[in-house]
């Protein structure tokens, strides 16, 4: 058994097909079919079931695979001991964050951290908190940057800053007369959120005023909702005069539209807002980077 051969049933636990397992290994595809026969052997198993249109892991072929995931982060992790005793800042950091920081945090941390840490390449992902989870998990990124509630108690969590959240609305809109609102002015306007699935449209909804007994069905009503894909694209929408919408502060900025077409306003006190965090495994040795991404972030003037 070799570490070659577990990163090669991974493949194709995550493909689910022999050939796109062997292109992302970069070896031929009899190459891989035969190392993983060899396994199946050795370990008298049979790790996957392998049909014309599917290939799927059997029951102990499921319990194996994710222990080899173990193993190979393990493995992973030894090396990164040995690099750390020599330049703990020398070794590439892989960040995620959701879509809803990453595009506003990113501009202001990237050349800070190449300051402190100039020989440390910056791997960056943005993705939801659900996928971001799961690849810090399987060792497939250090750390993660998101937005509370979240937790998992194998996960190192801290917390970073609490980032407000405002109203946006096209600058000749009545309520821009406001400096500032209350959810329940909100009440008759559409608005425009996130698509379903994503958290920080729950977190809209639960601010926006609704329909008593109809959290599950995320009713608003007479306010109408209008989905988007992005922050961006809703901004625009602002912009068209299509509806207002509420995002986080660090994503309220045009950019391409200056006062006289987006009005920004904040909430009344209590103003809602979310806490935005770090998480990475408790076993991630390289600590000095996690430190120095952290320090990173708190020097930024975000709020």
């Amino acid at each position: 058994m070799t570490l070659t051969e577990l990163r090669y049933i991974l493949a194709v636990y995550k493909e689910r097909h022999f050939g796109r397992a062997a292109q992302a290994c970069f070896v031929s595809q009899p190459t891989l079919s035969v190392a993983i026969q060899k396994l199946e052997e050795e370990l008298n198993v049979v790790l996957f079931e392998r049909t014309k249109n599917e290939i799927k892991p059997t029951l102990p072929g499921e319990v194996i695979i994710h222990q080899a995931q173990r193993v190979i982060n393990e493995a992973q992790l030894l090396k990164q001991m040995a690099t750390n005793y020599r330049d703990p800042l020398a070794l590439p950091l892989r960040i995620g964050a959701i879509y809803t920081v990453g595009p506003y945090l990113f501009p202001h941390i990237i050349g800070r951290l190449k300051k402190v840490a100039p020989h440390m390449p910056l791997l960056i992902e943005e993705n939801y908190t659900s996928s971001l989870h799961q690849k810090v998990l399987h060792g497939e990124l250090d750390v993660i940057i998101l937005a509370l509630p979240f937790a998992d108690p194998s996960l190192q969590i801290e917390p970073l800053y609490d980032e407000p959240f405002v109203v946006i609305l096209p600058a000749k809109h009545p309520l821009a007369a406001n400096k500032k609102l209350n959810p329940a002015q909100l009440q008759d306007e559409r608005l425009l959120v996130l698509g379903k699935n994503n958290c920080f449209r729950d977190q809209v909804l639960a601010i926006s005023p609704r329909t008593p007994g109809a959290d599950e069905a995320n009713e608003l009503l007479p306010t109408t909702l209008i989905e988007s894909t992005s922050l961006e694209t809703i901004r625009h929408m602002v912009a068209a005069e299509v509806g207002i919408s509420i995002l986080p502060r660090s994503a309220s900025g045009s950019g391409l539209y200056d006062d006289s077409v987006i009005a920004v306003r904040e909430f009344t006190q209590p103003a809602p807002s979310r806490r935005i965090v770090l998480a990475w495994r408790k076993q991630f040795p390289n600590v000095d980077a996690i430190k120095a991404l952290k320090e990173t972030i708190l020097s930024c003037e975000l709020n």
